[in-house]
């Protein structure tokens, strides 16, 4: 029998039989390691502990220990595991397929019956059982014909139809947990007793079309979470409830900022509140960018196809974009326009005005761009994912010398507009070329290698993030992680050599002739309505005081206060403070519970000594103490925490 090698991570080799499989080695190693291993790493593909080995190759044994496969076959196991509990206990249930997604899985079911949440309980009392039966999981690889047939004389319509759509050359993995069968590309665990059975939780039911057709059968979904261990179940619950009390949408209700409603899908209407602060974050950054060399533009809101062609959005982009169509007068066929789903052809549009010279680059173009852009209903979520935004947009023209320069000033730009906002540090991920992209592979070859070295330059080694770059140039991602460990990506810098090619946009360099500018995309918040999001989720509604919308309300106790309310309410206003009164003939603590729901930062409460002694009594969000103060005191402590931060 023909030899192979194996080697190991520490740099030695073994010899072996081709066609031994990990476990095998596992063995070989020692009795203990055979015991503890879960699977195995083969020339950098996750490999089960079943499939054979065929030639030299580099082989790592996994345990629970090592988290990301451990957290992989612990999930993927459990999908498996929970719908051999569904058919079990519901055996005229059909299952059709159970990925691992984020955190955990799901598994889409057919079944007449809908499930309840009662039945979650049920389930997971089943599925603990499965797990401490310790159940073999076994593999095989059958020809498509025969598992066809399996599936048909099994009544598992679903399943047939999924090998029917796979490949005719991808071999067919069949895969028995105990008794019960699933295809599946696998690895998987070796017995269903390796499942942490303290380490997962059933979440949800929702509905799902099968493959996601809206004219096939709606499924019935179930979500479940897992992890290695107890520990990191608890963690992941206690996330998940943090994050249901700083749900934006909840708290947008509470601090009257915005509401969103079916008439007009994905669109934000800003109320008085929310409001205040998107105009405040917009006055601070129209501030920095001025600060920053930027000139500030506005471009039209409908755009002509011929534009969008050109750019060549209209055949990357056009599913995502709303199409208006017009009967121009004395045209013979309809006009067609879309909404900007972006700004950077119209930039270009501006640039394009006139001559260029070198000496103009680089040329930093801001514009506040209110864009439309098409996302499924499904996708939507409050303010985070819409269809109408405005994005703190720009575009840097210049030279293909100027790029790492302009790399270097837009990380600095951006960082001290993070730490205004309360986020001192970031992530930056590298996203190279897509599979649908515009451009030849020798400019995407220069567009990245460009940005990757100007990152390099400005003292960052990014995280690669692969295949994910826009579709004329790749890009950087600035990602944010939030109070309790969510990431958020935010700004992001791309750098594009195909748009000026496409659009003819020119400058005249030293040598008098034209050249192409380079186009640096940029955006550091991101839009608007997501950052603001973000903002009142990673504060829990408890935004810095520059931005709170109602800064202070002065409230009082007695009506004999209700003059000297007007006259603090006064004095704070023309120290540049948001603040209003509450006059109403309610309990002190009645109004400042209801403020506090509100969210609003100070509470001034005027009794009768407090207008006596011209002071205040200042209750101050989520402290517990209260602080009597004199009125001069108070106007010049709040005037100068009202200031934004970059007018200090």
């Amino acid at each position: 029998m023909a030899q192979i090698s194996l080697t190991f991570p520490d740099g030695n080799a073994r010899q072996y039989d081709a066609g031994v499989t990990p476990g095998d080695v596992a063995a070989d190693i020692s009795t203990s390691l055979r015991k503890k291993a879960i699977s195995a790493t083969v020339d950098g593909q996750h490999w089960d502990l079943q499939w054979p080995i065929n030639a030299d190759a580099t082989i790592a044994i996994n345990t629970m220990k090592d988290e990301e496969p451990a957290l992989e076959l612990v999930r993927h196991d459990l999908a498996h595991i929970m719908a051999r509990a569904v058919q079990e206990i519901w055996p005229e249930t059909q299952v059709t397929i159970g990925p691992v997604i984020k955190d955990g899985w799901y598994y889409d079911f057919d079944r007449a019956e809908p499930f309840t949440p009662e039945d979650l309980a049920i389930i997971e009392k089943k599925m603990k059982e499965i797990i401490n039966a310790r159940d073999e999981v076994r593999t095989e690889v059958w020809d498509r014909d025969r598992a066809i047939q399996y599936y048909k004389d099994r009544g598992e319509p679903y399943k047939v139809e999924l090998i029917e759509s796979i490949p005719g050359d991808e071999p067919l993995r069949m895969y028995w947990h105990g008794d019960w069968q699933d295809l599946c590309r696998g690895p998987h665990l070796q017995h269903t007793g390796q499942v942490p059975a303290d380490g997962f939780k059933l979440m949800s039911i929702a509905g799902a079309y099968w493959r996601g057709d809206s004219d096939r059968a709606m499924l019935q979904r179930i979500y479940g979470c897992a992890f290695t261990n107890k520990e990191g179940l608890r963690a992941h619950l206690n996330m998940l409830e943090e994050a249901a009390k700083r749900d934006h949408r909840k708290l947008g209700r509470e601090m009257d900022l915005f509401h969103m409603q079916e008439e007009a899908p994905g669109q934000v209407f800003w109320h008085p509140n929310g409001w205040t602060v998107y105009t405040q974050l917009q006055d601070y950054m129209r501030r920095q960018q001025r600060k920053g060399g930027y000139v500030e533009v506005n471009t039209p809101q409908v755009v002509d196809r011929k534009l969008w062609e050109a750019s060549g959005h209209w055949e990357k982009y056009q599913e995502h974009m709303f199409i208006v169509e017009v009967d121009e007068e004395h045209a013979r066929e309809k006009a067609v326009n879309a909404l900007k789903p972006m700004n950077c052809p119209c930039h270009v549009q501006i640039f394009n005005q006139g001559l260029k010279s070198y000496r103009d680059l680089p040329l930093r173009m801001a514009e506040f761009g209110s864009c439309n852009r098409y996302e499924p209903s499904g996708a939507l979520h409050g303010i985070m994912r819409v269809r109408g935004f405005t994005q703190d947009d720009a575009h840097i023209f210049c030279r293909e010398s100027q790029i790492e320069e302009e790399t270097a000033e837009f990380i600095r730009f951006l960082s001290e507009i993070y730490s205004h906002l309360g986020f001192e540090s970031f992530k930056v991920k590298f996203s190279d070329r897509p599979e649908t992209r515009a451009g030849s592979d020798e400019v995407w070859d220069k567009s990245e290698a460009a940005l990757l070295a100007a990152t390099r330059a400005a003292g960052i080694e990014p995280e690669l993030n692969p295949g994910e770059g826009a579709f004329y140039g790749p890009k950087l991602e600035f990602v944010l992680t939030d109070a309790i460990g969510r990431d958020w990506q935010c700004g992001t810098l791309q750098v594009d050599f195909v748009l000026p090619e496409r659009l003819d946009a020119t400058y005249i360099g030293e040598d008098g002739a034209k050249h192409r500018p380079v186009m640096l995309h940029r955006a550091t918040l991101g839009s608007f309505e997501r950052f603001i999001g973000i903002l009142i989720e990673e504060h829990a509604g408890k935004l810095p005081f520059w931005l709170a919308p109602r800064q202070v309300v002065v409230a009082t106790i007695v009506s004999d206060a209700d003059d000297y309310a007007l006259e603090v309410v006064d004095a704070l206003k023309k120290a540049g403070v948001r603040a209003e009164v509450d006059l109403r003939n309610e309990k002190i603590n009645f109004k400042v519970r209801e403020h506090s729901v509100g969210k609003v930062p100070v509470i001034l409460a005027l009794g009768a000594r407090e207008v006596e002694e011209k002071t205040v009594t200042a209750r101050r969000l989520g402290e517990n103490k209260i602080s009597v103060t004199s009125l001069a005191e108070i106007v010049a402590e709040l005037g100068g925490a009202a200031t934004p931060p970059d007018l200090l």
